[in-house]
């Protein structure tokens, strides 16, 4: 089954809900893994161990979840229609796969336009009650960038293929971003929305240089504890929030900042490995 995330130029409040997938679906003997295509402008078919498992499949689409056995996969992206895995245009790259864990494996720009791919181990922990989590992934050809939280960096050069995970309380939080090393806003404040029970996955993909950056939203939802659906804050965090919360939540504005098309210099290159 093939879904599409949502994709396009952000603005306004992130939403989690562009693709649910409840956690309670993965089985305990084997792994979920889902194929994100994040290279711009290439239909490509995928192959594991050698079989043709994705057909023309196109930019910003998401496949999956694949139910496969615990173990290691090797994968082979090919240009579209290709006879066979022979000639790759990424990998091969071999994928390990544990038992009960859910991956999101991406094949995407480093941050020179180098394609490439990396492994993404989807946290589908529980959370707290009135918790949700968010997970930003920067698998964009652009540089690094900072996210601020009342002016001033709390995360710092959030790089390609880099992500940031953090459980926070439901809320719509205002967050900014700048650039790697300066504390003058390129984007927002912007409202951040952060959903109870659930991991929302912001994607940056695309190129900057190129002009053709975007952003896909996945979520993860049943990931509830018992009792759910506490009150939580709007127009900021909800009370007494940690400090490192609010910046870690803040780094959802990552993709307004990339997928607002700002063009930048691209920075050092990156290899493809597997996280």
């Amino acid at each position: 089954m093939r879904y599409t995330l949502i994709a396009g130029t952000a603005a306004g409040i992130i939403a989690a809900g562009a693709m649910a997938i409840p956690a309670s679906a993965i089985s305990p003997s084997s792994a979920d893994l889902y194929v994100l295509h994040a290279v711009p402008d290439t239909p490509v078919d995928v192959y594991v161990n050698g079989e043709r498992t994705l057909d023309d499949f196109q930019p910003g689409d998401l496949a999956g979840p694949l139910d496969l056995p615990a173990g290691t996969y090797t994968v082979a992206i090919t240009a579209a229609d290709a006879a066979d895995a022979s000639s790759p245009v990424i990998g091969p790259i071999d994928l390990p796969l544990e038992a009960n864990r859910s991956y999101t494996a991406v094949a995407h720009l480093g941050a020179d336009g180098t394609p490439g791919a990396n492994l993404f181990p989807n946290d589908v922990s529980n959370t707290a009650a009135g918790q949700g989590r968010l997970t930003v992934r920067h698998v964009a050809a652009a540089p690094a960038v900072d996210i601020l939280a009342g002016g001033q960096a709390v995360v710092s050069g959030l790089a390609n293929p880099d992500e940031a995970v953090l459980n926070l309380p439901a809320s719509t939080v205002s967050a900014a971003v700048a650039l790697a090393g300066t504390t003058e806003p390129v984007i927002g404040p912007a409202d951040v929305a952060v959903t109870e029970g659930t991991n929302t996955i912001v994607y940056a993909w695309g190129s900057a240089e190129a002009g053709n950056l975007d952003l896909a939203v996945q979520t993860i939802e049943g990931l509830h504890s018992a009792p759910g659906g506490v009150n939580s804050g709007q127009a900021g965090l909800a009370a007494d929030p940690d400090p490192a919360a609010a910046g870690w939540t803040a780094a959802a504005a990552l993709v307004l900042v990339l997928a607002a098309g700002s063009v930048f210099a691209l920075v050092r290159r990156q290899p493809v490995r597997s996280r």
